[in-house]
């Protein structure tokens, strides 16, 4: 069986390329897919090629690279020990942009009655969220500052306000972006060319600052300045996978004021339930439609762009525009329906 896939075949390149479907293994399923959503942090970085020679992104991006992993799709098939799905159900997927995918069925959860395809789409990107703002282990009352509020930013704000943190401050350069998060219940935004940010976090937090702070920008240039929100024995929470060099004055921003810096990428999810840690990629997403169900927390307003899968040049190409789409841009569809 032959399918069409998008395709990175060297940097700044997108294309549609047709392929040979591989053989389906006993515990794989087959999916066809409806709606996927470009991870604007991840598939830009691969596909700009904009990264240090010898980095991790560096080793992971070897062309040609087949982009996405948040996918809602129908399965088509399931191998012979199957036992999480039928042919039929519709799941959300680590799948990437294609019309057709064989995946693990560890790599699927089902999507329920009542949340739509596009919804679907952010079932990964939302377990990513959620395994950070475990690992920053928010409790009641503290707060919460998160710089960079693009989808990754977005899920942090509502995770953290579910768990307990007070006051969530969104930092963006997006005016767009945080309108989206002043609807979604953050407590404050700040635009930091519009006013004094470090002044306006100190009024906020009453003078102590943020007790966990999230990078969620990508931007290794500014996190000695987000370490500077963060109050003394807090948190920085590094949501993003900035790409280069950060110089940092050690004792002066962390072993001085004793902040604690945590790498929080979804490779940490657990890779098996456990009494001590239950919380897999699959528990996550399951929970995320759960309270996508229970309306505690909503990605409809984080749509911004919708591309058939055929216009996905394009969308990269207006993606990759720094000043352009990329800055005013959060979820961005491609309809493979």
């Amino acid at each position: 069986m032959r399918f069409r896939r998008l395709v990175f075949k060297e940097p700044k390149k997108v294309e549609i390329e047709e392929a040979d479907l591989p053989e389906i293994l006993p515990n794989q399923i087959l999916i066809k897919t409806r709606v996927t959503l470009i991870s604007t942090g991840t598939e830009l970085t691969m596909l700009s090629g904009e990264y240090p020679k010898g980095s991790v992104w560096n080793n992971i991006t070897k062309y040609p690279v087949f982009p996405g992993y948040s996918n809602c799709g129908v399965v088509e098939k399931v191998g012979g020990n199957v036992q999480k799905f039928n042919v039929g159900d519709r799941v959300s997927s680590a799948a990437p942009h294609a019309e057709y995918a064989v995946i693990g069925e560890d790599r699927a959860v089902k999507v329920p009655d009542g949340i739509s395809d596009e919804e679907a789409t952010f079932g990964t990107l939302s377990a990513t969220v959620m395994n950070s703002v475990r690992l920053a282990n928010i409790k009641l009352g503290e707060s919460v500052i998160v710089v960079g509020v693009g989808i990754l930013g977005q899920l942090a704000c509502q995770f953290s306000r579910l768990c307990g943190g007070f006051p969530v401050i969104a930092v963006d350069l997006s005016r767009r972006r945080l309108d989206i998060a002043q609807k979604l219940g953050v407590t404050a935004t700040i635009q930091p060319e519009e006013e004094d940010a470090e002044r306006r976090i100190m009024e906020l937090t009453k003078g102590r600052g943020g007790d966990v702070v999230f990078e969620v920008t990508g931007n290794p240039k500014i996190i000695p300045w987000e370490l500077k929100l963060v109050k003394r024995q807090g948190r920085l929470i590094l949501l993003s996978s900035p790409r280069g060099v950060t110089e940092l004055d050690f004792h002066d921003l962390v072993n001085w004021p004793s902040r604690t810096i945590i790498g929080t990428h979804t490779s940490s999810h657990p890779s098996h339930e456990t009494p001590y840690n239950p919380w897999t990629w699959e528990k996550n997403v399951q929970l995320f439609f759960d309270l996508l169900s229970a309306g505690l927390v909503s990605v409809k307003d984080l749509i911004t762009d919708r591309y058939k899968w055929t216009e996905a040049e394009e969308a990269y190409r207006r993606l990759l525009d720094p000043l352009g789409e990329r800055l005013q841009a959060l979820g961005v569809l491609l309809d493979f329906r």
